[in-house]
Parts: structure tokens; sequence; C-alpha cells
């Protein structure tokens, strides 16, 4: 799902940038960025659950995991 609407925000932004309309553009282009980030984080958060050998990507992960904690109910 954050690929698809990454790719689709990312053709916007293109889109309205090469059309002259800078800050529509600019704001879908930092959404579409933040997306990326997180299909990237779930990407290595998936990798470390499955017992990979990744240390450095796994601190990175669970440190992220530490500022936006999960809420249970």
């Amino acid at each position: 799902m954050c690929l698809i609407i990454t790719i689709i925000i990312f053709v916007l932004a293109i889109q309205n940038l090469m059309q002259e309309h800078w800050i529509i553009g600019g704001v879908q282009l930092i959404i579409a960025l933040g997306f990326f980030i997180l299909l990237l984080r779930n990407i290595q958060k998936v990798r470390c659950e499955r017992g990979g050998s990744y240390n450095n990507v796994c601190m990175f992960t669970n440190w992220i995991t530490k500022i936006f904690p999960k809420k249970d109910d």
C-alpha cells in the first residue's frame, strides 16, 4: 500500500512541479518522501524480525520505534 501511494503522490508532485505549481508540488513531494521512509522502515523491521544479522539496521528501527511507540489498548 505504501508503495502505491508513494508512486502516485510522487508522479503528481512531478507533474505539479513541471507546471510550476511550486507549493502544491513541494508538499506532495514531502508526503511522497514520508511514505517512502515508512516503506523502507517497514522493510527493515521485517528483516530484523526474521532474524537477519542486520544489527545496525535493527538499532535504527528500534530507535525510530521508541520515538513513535505503539499504543496498546
